[in-house]
Protein backbone atom coordinates (compact mmCIF):
# COMPACT_ATOMS: atom_id res chain seq x y z
CA UNK A 1 0.00 0.00 0.00
CA UNK A 2 1.51 3.41 -0.59
CA UNK A 3 2.15 5.54 2.23
CA UNK A 4 0.59 8.52 2.39
CA UNK A 5 2.88 11.17 4.08
CA UNK A 6 2.31 14.12 5.37
CA UNK A 7 5.06 17.27 5.59
CA UNK A 8 4.37 19.84 8.18
CA UNK A 9 6.22 22.81 7.14
CA UNK A 10 7.91 24.33 3.98
CA UNK A 11 11.46 25.42 5.01
CA UNK A 12 14.37 24.24 3.74
CA UNK A 13 14.52 20.40 5.51
CA UNK A 14 10.58 20.73 4.36
CA UNK A 15 10.77 20.78 1.00
CA UNK A 16 13.54 18.57 0.87
CA UNK A 17 11.63 15.83 2.64
CA UNK A 18 8.60 15.97 0.37
CA UNK A 19 10.68 15.16 -2.59
CA UNK A 20 12.77 12.63 -0.85
CA UNK A 21 9.62 10.80 -0.10
CA UNK A 22 7.88 11.65 -3.42
CA UNK A 23 10.78 10.31 -5.02
CA UNK A 24 10.58 7.29 -2.91
CA UNK A 25 7.13 6.15 -3.88
CA UNK A 26 4.63 8.03 -0.91
CA UNK A 27 1.61 10.04 -1.68
CA UNK A 28 3.02 13.25 -0.23
CA UNK A 29 1.09 15.92 1.05
CA UNK A 30 3.18 19.46 2.21
CA UNK A 31 1.49 21.38 4.60
CA UNK A 32 2.74 25.22 4.82
CA UNK A 33 1.53 28.41 7.10
CA UNK A 34 2.72 30.90 4.30
CA UNK A 35 1.59 31.25 1.08
CA UNK A 36 4.27 30.60 -0.65
CA UNK A 37 6.90 28.70 1.77
CA UNK A 38 10.90 28.96 2.11
CA UNK A 39 10.95 32.35 3.14
CA UNK A 40 14.38 31.36 5.01
CA UNK A 41 15.74 30.73 2.05
CA UNK A 42 14.82 33.81 0.17
CA UNK A 43 16.84 36.21 2.98
CA UNK A 44 19.66 33.76 3.61
CA UNK A 45 23.25 34.80 2.36
CA UNK A 46 22.49 38.20 1.95
CA UNK A 47 19.55 36.78 -0.69
CA UNK A 48 21.88 34.87 -2.19
CA UNK A 49 21.71 32.06 -0.73
CA UNK A 50 24.22 29.97 0.55
CA UNK A 51 23.36 26.57 -0.91
CA UNK A 52 26.23 24.35 0.85
CA UNK A 53 29.69 24.50 2.35
CA UNK A 54 32.99 23.70 0.29
CA UNK A 55 33.55 21.18 3.24
CA UNK A 56 31.88 19.37 5.20
CA UNK A 57 32.16 20.32 9.16
CA UNK A 58 30.97 18.01 11.98
CA UNK A 59 33.10 19.12 14.29
CA UNK A 60 32.09 22.46 14.20
CA UNK A 61 28.28 21.40 15.13
CA UNK A 62 26.69 22.48 18.73
CA UNK A 63 24.18 19.69 19.99
CA UNK A 64 23.80 17.39 23.41
CA UNK A 65 24.38 14.52 21.39
CA UNK A 66 27.69 12.62 21.00
CA UNK A 67 29.83 13.68 18.32
CA UNK A 68 29.11 10.98 16.30
CA UNK A 69 25.77 10.65 15.94
CA UNK A 70 25.79 14.24 14.63
CA UNK A 71 28.24 13.24 11.74
CA UNK A 72 26.28 10.33 11.12
CA UNK A 73 23.12 12.06 10.61
CA UNK A 74 25.02 15.05 8.77
CA UNK A 75 26.58 12.59 6.29
CA UNK A 76 23.62 10.36 5.73
CA UNK A 77 23.84 12.05 2.55
CA UNK A 78 26.78 12.99 1.38
CA UNK A 79 27.52 16.73 0.72
CA UNK A 80 28.82 15.74 -3.19
CA UNK A 81 25.45 14.18 -3.59
CA UNK A 82 23.68 17.04 -2.40
CA UNK A 83 25.27 19.13 -4.75
CA UNK A 84 24.77 17.05 -7.82
CA UNK A 85 20.85 16.83 -6.81
CA UNK A 86 20.96 20.95 -6.76
CA UNK A 87 22.88 20.65 -10.16
CA UNK A 88 21.67 17.52 -12.14
CA UNK A 89 18.03 17.27 -10.73
CA UNK A 90 16.84 20.39 -9.79
CA UNK A 91 18.71 22.67 -12.72
CA UNK A 92 20.11 24.61 -10.50
CA UNK A 93 23.70 25.18 -11.05
CA UNK A 94 26.33 26.27 -8.26
CA UNK A 95 29.31 28.60 -8.33
CA UNK A 96 32.00 28.26 -5.38
CA UNK A 97 33.01 31.34 -3.64
CA UNK A 98 36.32 30.58 -2.39
CA UNK A 99 36.87 33.12 -0.13
CA UNK A 100 34.04 32.38 1.72
CA UNK A 101 34.36 28.11 0.95
CA UNK A 102 30.29 28.73 -0.08
CA UNK A 103 28.38 27.63 -2.42
CA UNK A 104 26.38 29.85 -4.44
CA UNK A 105 23.30 29.63 -6.97
CA UNK A 106 25.42 30.63 -10.18
CA UNK A 107 22.89 33.15 -10.66
CA UNK A 108 23.22 34.60 -6.97
CA UNK A 109 19.28 34.71 -6.51
CA UNK A 110 18.05 32.58 -3.28
CA UNK A 111 14.52 32.63 -5.35
CA UNK A 112 15.91 30.70 -7.83
CA UNK A 113 16.64 27.67 -5.00
CA UNK A 114 13.23 28.34 -3.69
CA UNK A 115 11.54 28.09 -6.66
CA UNK A 116 13.26 25.07 -7.91
CA UNK A 117 12.45 23.02 -5.00
CA UNK A 118 8.92 23.76 -4.93
CA UNK A 119 8.67 23.44 -9.21
CA UNK A 120 10.05 19.62 -8.39
CA UNK A 121 7.31 19.46 -6.06
CA UNK A 122 4.73 20.40 -8.18
CA UNK A 123 6.31 18.10 -10.91
CA UNK A 124 6.22 15.15 -9.07
CA UNK A 125 2.57 15.82 -7.66
CA UNK A 126 3.15 16.50 -4.28
CA UNK A 127 0.23 18.33 -3.07
CA UNK A 128 0.72 21.43 -1.97
CA UNK A 129 -1.44 23.16 0.63
CA UNK A 130 -0.03 26.34 1.81
CA UNK A 131 -1.52 29.12 3.72
CA UNK A 132 -2.69 26.49 6.09
CA UNK A 133 -1.57 26.10 9.27
CA UNK A 134 -1.27 23.07 11.55
CA UNK A 135 -3.10 23.46 15.03
CA UNK A 136 -2.64 19.89 15.57
CA UNK A 137 -2.05 16.36 15.23
CA UNK A 138 -2.87 13.54 16.92
CA UNK A 139 -2.87 9.42 16.60
CA UNK A 140 -5.75 8.10 15.03
CA UNK A 141 -7.01 4.37 14.19
CA UNK A 142 -5.25 3.82 10.84
CA UNK A 143 -2.66 6.58 11.35
CA UNK A 144 -2.66 10.11 12.07
CA UNK A 145 -4.60 12.96 11.83
CA UNK A 146 -3.73 16.37 11.48
CA UNK A 147 -6.15 19.18 11.90
CA UNK A 148 -5.45 22.38 10.07
CA UNK A 149 -7.46 25.85 10.22
CA UNK A 150 -9.02 25.12 6.92
CA UNK A 151 -10.14 21.27 7.26
CA UNK A 152 -7.92 17.80 8.19
CA UNK A 153 -5.56 15.52 6.56
CA UNK A 154 -5.23 11.64 7.44
CA UNK A 155 -1.46 10.29 7.22
CA UNK A 156 0.05 7.11 7.51
CA UNK A 157 3.45 9.44 8.74
CA UNK A 158 4.23 12.93 9.73
CA UNK A 159 7.36 14.80 9.14
CA UNK A 160 7.72 17.62 11.83
CA UNK A 161 10.11 19.84 9.31
CA UNK A 162 8.30 23.45 11.06
CA UNK A 163 11.79 25.07 12.54
CA UNK A 164 12.53 26.28 15.18
CA UNK A 165 12.18 30.05 16.49
CA UNK A 166 14.85 32.19 14.91
CA UNK A 167 13.39 34.82 12.68
CA UNK A 168 10.07 34.49 13.63
CA UNK A 169 9.26 37.28 11.15
CA UNK A 170 9.24 33.93 8.34
CA UNK A 171 6.40 32.44 10.32
CA UNK A 172 8.78 30.30 12.82
CA UNK A 173 6.91 29.98 15.91
CA UNK A 174 8.47 26.65 17.39
CA UNK A 175 5.24 24.63 17.11
CA UNK A 176 7.20 21.75 16.44
CA UNK A 177 9.04 21.45 19.76
CA UNK A 178 5.27 21.64 21.00
CA UNK A 179 4.75 18.24 19.01
CA UNK A 180 7.77 16.57 20.29
CA UNK A 181 6.90 17.20 23.75
CA UNK A 182 3.57 16.19 23.22
CA UNK A 183 4.73 12.81 22.03
CA UNK A 184 6.80 12.10 24.98
CA UNK A 185 10.70 13.48 23.53
CA UNK A 186 12.95 15.04 25.50
CA UNK A 187 13.45 19.39 24.08
CA UNK A 188 16.35 20.50 24.97
CA UNK A 189 16.39 24.25 26.04
CA UNK A 190 16.14 26.67 22.93
CA UNK A 191 18.00 29.47 22.86
CA UNK A 192 19.03 31.80 19.61
CA UNK A 193 22.26 30.79 18.25
CA UNK A 194 24.27 32.63 15.70
CA UNK A 195 22.92 36.11 16.57
CA UNK A 196 24.94 39.62 17.47
CA UNK A 197 25.77 39.72 20.51
CA UNK A 198 24.98 43.55 22.49
CA UNK A 199 26.72 46.12 24.90
CA UNK A 200 24.33 48.53 26.80
CA UNK A 201 25.90 51.04 27.36
CA UNK A 202 28.18 50.39 24.38
CA UNK A 203 31.63 51.53 25.63
CA UNK A 204 32.74 51.37 21.33
CA UNK A 205 29.68 52.88 19.70
CA UNK A 206 31.83 55.44 17.98
CA UNK A 207 33.42 52.82 16.33
CA UNK A 208 30.48 51.75 14.77
CA UNK A 209 30.92 50.39 10.82
CA UNK A 210 34.39 49.02 11.40
CA UNK A 211 35.06 45.85 9.54
CA UNK A 212 37.98 43.35 9.80
CA UNK A 213 38.61 39.75 9.96
CA UNK A 214 39.49 38.65 13.54
CA UNK A 215 39.69 35.44 15.60
CA UNK A 216 37.27 35.38 18.08
CA UNK A 217 37.34 32.96 21.47
CA UNK A 218 34.53 32.57 23.55
CA UNK A 219 34.96 30.76 27.20
CA UNK A 220 32.29 30.03 29.96
CA UNK A 221 31.99 27.45 32.61
CA UNK A 222 30.49 25.18 30.49
CA UNK A 223 31.94 25.54 26.93
CA UNK A 224 34.18 27.21 24.61
CA UNK A 225 34.20 28.04 20.90
CA UNK A 226 36.78 29.62 18.61
CA UNK A 227 36.34 31.35 15.19
CA UNK A 228 38.06 32.98 12.56
CA UNK A 229 36.13 35.05 9.89
CA UNK A 230 34.45 38.60 9.78
CA UNK A 231 33.72 41.30 12.38
CA UNK A 232 31.82 44.30 12.81
CA UNK A 233 30.97 46.98 15.35
CA UNK A 234 27.66 48.07 14.92
CA UNK A 235 25.70 50.69 17.15
CA UNK A 236 24.40 48.25 19.49
CA UNK A 237 26.99 45.72 19.78
CA UNK A 238 28.61 43.32 17.59
CA UNK A 239 28.30 41.43 14.54
CA UNK A 240 30.03 39.18 11.40
CA UNK A 241 30.26 35.74 10.69
CA UNK A 242 33.27 35.28 13.89
CA UNK A 243 30.87 36.87 16.32
CA UNK A 244 27.72 34.93 15.37
CA UNK A 245 29.91 31.53 14.96
CA UNK A 246 31.01 31.89 18.69
CA UNK A 247 27.34 33.68 19.93
CA UNK A 248 25.40 30.50 21.50
CA UNK A 249 28.40 30.22 24.04
CA UNK A 250 27.64 33.63 25.03
CA UNK A 251 23.83 33.46 24.84
CA UNK A 252 23.67 29.78 27.13
CA UNK A 253 26.13 31.58 29.50
CA UNK A 254 23.60 34.26 30.18
CA UNK A 255 20.32 31.45 30.00
CA UNK A 256 22.68 29.47 33.06
CA UNK A 257 23.19 33.01 35.33
CA UNK A 258 26.38 32.96 37.09
CA UNK A 259 29.46 34.39 35.59
CA UNK A 260 29.09 35.82 31.49
CA UNK A 261 31.27 33.75 29.18
CA UNK A 262 33.93 35.93 28.28
CA UNK A 263 34.89 37.16 24.74
CA UNK A 264 38.38 37.73 23.51
CA UNK A 265 39.21 39.35 20.17
CA UNK A 266 42.91 38.65 18.41
CA UNK A 267 42.86 41.74 15.69
CA UNK A 268 45.42 40.12 13.20
CA UNK A 269 46.63 37.20 12.38
CA UNK A 270 50.11 38.18 14.65
CA UNK A 271 50.46 36.35 17.50
CA UNK A 272 52.13 37.91 20.82
CA UNK A 273 55.72 37.20 19.73
CA UNK A 274 54.94 38.38 16.10
CA UNK A 275 53.98 41.98 17.67
CA UNK A 276 56.53 42.08 19.84
CA UNK A 277 58.70 41.70 17.12
CA UNK A 278 57.18 44.36 15.19
CA UNK A 279 57.49 46.94 18.17
CA UNK A 280 61.31 46.12 18.81
CA UNK A 281 62.04 46.41 14.96
CA UNK A 282 59.81 49.91 14.27
CA UNK A 283 60.71 53.85 14.99
CA UNK A 284 58.24 55.23 14.35
CA UNK A 285 54.81 56.18 16.09
CA UNK A 286 53.19 52.96 18.19
CA UNK A 287 49.79 54.08 16.89
CA UNK A 288 51.02 53.94 13.13
CA UNK A 289 52.63 50.89 13.03
CA UNK A 290 49.18 49.43 15.22
CA UNK A 291 47.13 50.57 12.26
CA UNK A 292 49.20 49.23 9.34
CA UNK A 293 47.22 46.13 10.52
CA UNK A 294 43.73 47.57 11.20
CA UNK A 295 41.66 50.53 11.04
CA UNK A 296 43.16 53.45 12.31
CA UNK A 297 39.59 54.66 14.65
CA UNK A 298 40.60 50.94 15.61
CA UNK A 299 44.16 51.51 16.74
CA UNK A 300 43.44 54.59 18.31
CA UNK A 301 41.20 53.07 20.56
CA UNK A 302 43.68 49.97 21.51
CA UNK A 303 46.33 52.22 22.16
CA UNK A 304 43.93 54.40 24.39
CA UNK A 305 43.29 51.01 26.35
CA UNK A 306 46.25 49.90 26.83
CA UNK A 307 46.90 53.46 28.10
CA UNK A 308 49.64 54.17 25.43
CA UNK A 309 49.40 58.06 24.31
CA UNK A 310 49.15 58.08 20.16
CA UNK A 311 52.42 60.18 20.56
CA UNK A 312 54.56 57.72 21.72
CA UNK A 313 57.11 56.17 19.56
CA UNK A 314 58.07 52.39 19.47
CA UNK A 315 61.49 52.98 20.92
CA UNK A 316 59.97 54.82 23.89
CA UNK A 317 57.38 52.25 24.49
CA UNK A 318 58.07 50.71 28.24
CA UNK A 319 58.22 47.27 28.93
CA UNK A 320 54.71 47.32 30.66
CA UNK A 321 53.29 49.85 28.15
CA UNK A 322 54.44 47.28 24.88
CA UNK A 323 52.59 44.07 26.78
CA UNK A 324 49.29 46.15 27.82
CA UNK A 325 49.31 47.06 23.66
CA UNK A 326 49.99 43.56 22.72
CA UNK A 327 47.50 42.14 25.17
CA UNK A 328 44.77 44.48 23.11
CA UNK A 329 46.12 43.36 20.12
CA UNK A 330 45.75 39.40 21.29
CA UNK A 331 43.50 38.84 23.72
CA UNK A 332 41.43 41.62 23.90
CA UNK A 333 38.19 41.40 26.22
CA UNK A 334 35.45 42.62 24.32
CA UNK A 335 32.77 43.94 26.57
CA UNK A 336 29.37 42.76 25.93
CA UNK A 337 25.99 42.20 27.92
CA UNK A 338 23.33 40.38 25.66
CA UNK A 339 22.31 39.62 22.11
CA UNK A 340 19.44 40.37 19.87
CA UNK A 341 17.45 37.14 20.50
CA UNK A 342 15.54 35.25 17.62
CA UNK A 343 15.09 38.10 15.59
CA UNK A 344 18.10 38.32 13.58
CA UNK A 345 19.27 34.56 14.94
CA UNK A 346 20.25 32.39 12.08
CA UNK A 347 19.16 29.10 13.83
CA UNK A 348 17.22 28.14 17.36
CA UNK A 349 19.78 26.19 19.44
CA UNK A 350 18.53 22.98 21.46
CA UNK A 351 15.21 21.19 20.49
CA UNK A 352 14.45 17.72 20.03
CA UNK A 353 17.22 14.90 21.49
CA UNK A 354 18.64 13.32 19.00
CA UNK A 355 18.98 9.96 20.59
CA UNK A 356 15.12 9.80 20.62
CA UNK A 357 14.66 9.67 16.64
CA UNK A 358 16.30 6.49 14.76
CA UNK A 359 19.51 7.75 13.41
CA UNK A 360 18.58 5.92 9.78
CA UNK A 361 14.88 7.19 9.21
CA UNK A 362 14.76 10.55 11.97
CA UNK A 363 11.30 7.92 12.99
CA UNK A 364 10.53 8.74 16.70
CA UNK A 365 11.73 6.56 19.13
CA UNK A 366 8.30 7.68 21.20
CA UNK A 367 6.14 7.93 18.78
CA UNK A 368 6.66 5.60 15.90
CA UNK A 369 5.05 7.22 12.64
CA UNK A 370 6.49 10.81 13.59
CA UNK A 371 9.55 12.07 11.99
CA UNK A 372 11.61 15.32 12.56
CA UNK A 373 13.61 16.85 10.46
CA UNK A 374 15.76 20.26 10.19
CA UNK A 375 15.91 22.99 12.93
CA UNK A 376 13.23 21.52 15.21
CA UNK A 377 16.70 19.12 15.71
CA UNK A 378 18.97 19.66 18.57
CA UNK A 379 22.04 20.42 16.56
CA UNK A 380 23.46 23.65 14.42
CA UNK A 381 26.52 24.10 12.52
CA UNK A 382 28.08 27.73 11.94
CA UNK A 383 27.52 30.12 9.30
CA UNK A 384 28.48 29.11 5.58
CA UNK A 385 25.81 26.87 4.31
CA UNK A 386 26.17 24.22 6.78
CA UNK A 387 22.83 24.91 8.67
CA UNK A 388 21.25 24.25 4.96
CA UNK A 389 23.64 20.94 4.74
CA UNK A 390 21.92 19.88 8.00
CA UNK A 391 18.57 20.96 6.45
CA UNK A 392 18.69 18.61 3.29
CA UNK A 393 20.67 16.14 4.73
CA UNK A 394 18.03 15.28 7.73
CA UNK A 395 15.02 16.50 5.57
CA UNK A 396 16.15 13.56 2.35
CA UNK A 397 16.61 11.31 5.43
CA UNK A 398 13.48 12.10 7.09
CA UNK A 399 11.74 12.14 3.95
CA UNK A 400 12.83 8.28 2.66
CA UNK A 401 12.33 7.27 6.19
CA UNK A 402 8.55 8.22 5.77
CA UNK A 403 7.98 6.74 2.70
CA UNK A 404 9.71 3.41 3.17
CA UNK A 405 6.91 0.33 3.79
CA UNK A 406 5.89 -0.45 7.34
Amino acid sequence: MTPRVVVVGAGAAGLMAALAAREAGAQVTLVEKTTDGGRKILISGGGRCNVLPAVAAPERFVSEATRPLVRGLLGAWPLREQQRYFEETLGVPLALEAESAKYFPASNRARDVRDALVARAVALGVERRFGAEVTSIARATDGWQIALTDGTLAADRVVIATGGLSVPATGSTGFGFDIARAAGHTVHPTYPALTPLTAAPHPYADLAGISLDVTIHARSAREEARSTGGFLVTHRGYSGPAVLDVSHVAVRSLDAGGTRATVRVCWTPMDAAAWTAAFLDARGLAVNLVARYVPQRLAETLCDVAGVTRERTCVQLRREERARLIAALTAFELPWTGHEGYRPAEVTGGGVALDEVQRGTLESRRAPGLFFCGEVLDAFGPIGGHNFQWAWSTGHTAGRGAAASA
